[in-house]
């Protein structure tokens, strides 16, 4: 084996890490929220720097590799996209954070439990982890054969979310004095829906560097 191919082998598998720690923080964020458990939570909002450490060694491993190897083709491709999807990693594992401050700070504990299984919170949940698995195992597998199946469930989430904004909107209409626990629980779905966006995003580096497509401002996610 040459040794640059030793080299990507090794920057692969850090992203597999930081990838598994990401998916655990999302799965965490999600009972900490459902069950109102403040110290997962607060587990969560540990180990984001953990997070932050994994984004920039790989970064610092991919430029390095650049600098050294003059990559070309599908192996600059796949630099590339280590890159950005070690970035888009990261912003997932925020969002993550951002839903543990939530349960931390006990926002509105009651209007979350009255609404969460109309707003169908654990559904949404459900999907980006999915999505978030099944993109680790394209890139994994070198097969982009479920991006379309991938990007379909982010329509799912869109949709999700958008009848939880008429549902809220809704119940606060008859319920003012809950406007500010409405909106905070708004934005804990605004969170897992950014989470959709973005394992979508990660979808389409894993198709530029294996098929050497771009879906990026495309309709076209076939």
């Amino acid at each position: 084996m040459k040794h640059t191919e030793e080299e990507l082998i090794f920057i692969k598998e850090e992203l597999s890490q930081m990838w598994r720690l990401v998916l655990s923080q999302v799965e965490k964020a999600k009972q900490s929220f459902l069950n109102n458990d403040i110290e997962l939570a607060r587990e969560v909002a540990s180990r984001e720097k953990r997070v932050d450490s994994f984004e920039l060694k790989i970064d610092s491993d991919c430029e390095n590799y650049i600098a050294l190897y003059n990559p070309v083709a599908i192996d600059l491709r796949l630099v590339l996209s280590l890159i950005k999807i070690s970035s888009t990693l990261e912003r997932i594992a925020d969002f993550a954070e951002g839903i543990a401050r939530y349960v931390i700070e006990d926002a509105c504990k009651a209007l979350a439990n009255d609404l969460k299984e109309e707003l169908r919170v654990e559904t949404m949940f459900d999907t980006v982890i999915e999505m978030l698995s099944d993109s680790y195992v394209a890139l994994d597998s070198e097969n982009t054969r479920l991006s379309g199946k991938i990007l379909s469930k982010d329509e799912t989430v869109d949709e999700i979310y958008h009848n939880a904004v008429k549902i809220l909107a809704n119940y606060l209409r008859n319920n003012p004095s809950e406007i500010e626990c409405g909106l905070q629980t708004i934005l804990v779905m605004r969170k897992i829906e950014r989470i959709g966006d973005h394992c979508s995003n990660i979808v389409e580096e894993i198709v530029f560097y294996i098929d050497a497509k771009v879906l990026k401002h495309s309709n076209d996610h076939e």
